[in-house]
């Protein structure tokens, strides 16, 4: 979905009120109905997560960290069957996955005087029943089920969301009988940092030369998509040629201005296709410079 960045400012001036809870989303689509409720998260936690970059040293202050301890402690103790830890992290606008990290971390300090390894901390946020406090654990465990942006739950999510969208990218390449080697196939080959995919042979999308393929399960706003030309998309150019980048949640459609200089945006796979003459290939992958960019 394109979206003009008038369109996009307004969705990003309602997500300013929302806190990253699953109801938000509710929330958001209620709102918004004639957009897809995956392009609103997308949305809603690129500008989250760019809200909690301003504050996170704040909330990670030692003397902050006693605080919200403190009032956890206080709070679960009057009322131990109710989700307290989230509703902290709602009053003091932080993500309760983080909330989460900063209470268990400080729970853990106090039992054994110092920190168990990153290994344990990570397994008990991933599965708050090896928790040796019930209480905490149950509380652990609403803050993980109840944010959309943060932790590990999130975290799985998005990893499986990304590799859905690369086998569906090449299913559809398939589907077209387009020859193409894949991120894993190019690593073998010798590559470092490579697209997702390499076309063997190029195809033109809308008068546009292709040799390149990049798949983001997200949305493609300014600050993202600027990171991405700046760490990726240029130096795919660089070194394969010009290219096509699928934000399969949309973008702000002003952010589509680089055709001319060979880098094309698409929020789906293109269905006006051309293969070209092998003769205006740029060159096969493992013929062209492999040095790290």
């Amino acid at each position: 979905m394109r979206l003009s960045r008038a369109e996009y400012k307004e969705i990003v001036r309602w997500t300013d009120q929302l806190r990253p809870t699953r109801q938000c989303m509710k929330t958001l689509k209620e709102r918004f109905p004639n957009h897809s409720q995956s392009t609103l998260l997308s949305i809603f936690s690129l500008e989250y997560q760019k809200r909690t970059k301003r504050t996170f040293s704040r909330h990670h202050a030692p003397e902050v960290i006693e605080s919200h301890y403190q009032r956890y402690l206080s709070e679960a103790k009057a009322h131990p069957a109710a989700p307290v830890l989230l509703e902290l992290a709602n009053k003091v606008d932080l993500s309760p996955a983080l909330m989460a990290r900063i209470i268990l971390e400080r729970f853990l300090q106090g039992l054994e005087g110092e920190m168990p390894s990153k290994t344990v901390f990570n397994s008990m946020l991933k599965e708050p029943s090896l928790i040796p406090d019930q209480i905490l654990a149950k509380n652990i465990y609403q803050c993980t089920i109840n944010d959309c942006c943060y932790g590990p739950l999130v975290d799985c999510i998005k990893h499986s969301i990304g590799q859905e969208h690369e086998v569906l990218l090449c299913d559809k390449l398939k589907e077209r009988n387009l020859s193409f080697l894949d991120e894993n196939q190019l690593r073998v080959m010798g590559y470092d940092k490579t697209p997702d995919i390499i076309l063997e042979v190029p195809i033109a999308v809308e008068g546009h030369i292709v040799h390149w393929i990049e798949s983001k399960a997200s949305f493609g706003d300014d600050h993202s998509h600027r990171t991405y030309l700046n760490e990726q998309f240029w130096s795919y150019w660089n070194r394969f040629g010009p290219g096509l980048v699928i934000y399969w949640y949309g973008f702000i459609e002003e952010l589509d201005c680089q055709r001319d200089r060979g880098i094309l945006l698409k929020d789906c796979f293109p269905t006006d296709i051309v293969l070209c003459h092998a003769a205006q290939q740029k060159g096969p992958p493992h013929s062209q410079n492999k040095d790290k960019a």
